[in-house]
């Protein structure tokens, strides 16, 4: 065999083999694109749109339980103070009694 003769085959084993991979690429591409074509689109987050009844409700019941909270503590602090004023007057007469009996 002679150096032309080796030359040629290698030639055409590279032309094959250029050819092979020519081909090979171009199935993966079309895997790709069949890939790409077949996968269910993501459903995309609904948002859902400002409801300003909702904030005015949320904001009036918050409102509502603060003030009604407001009011029972002051009603707790004026009936501890009426407690206090009458346990010390009760003591005083008391003392009173005690000391003329």
């Amino acid at each position: 065999m002679s150096d032309i003769e080796k030359a040629a085959r290698d030639a055409v084993a590279a032309a094959e083999n250029s050819e092979t991979t020519r081909q090979i690429l171009a199935i993966l591409a079309a895997q790709q694109l069949l890939n790409a074509q077949q996968q269910p689109a993501q459903p995309q987050p609904v948002k859902q749109e400002f409801n300003p009844t909702k904030w005015l409700v949320i904001g009036g019941v918050v409102v509502s339980v603060g003030l009604v909270a407001s009011l029972f503590a002051v009603a707790i602090a004026i009936g501890a103070t009426c407690a206090t004023v009458c346990l010390l007057i009760l003591r005083s007469i008391w003392r009173d009694l005690q000391s003329k009996g």
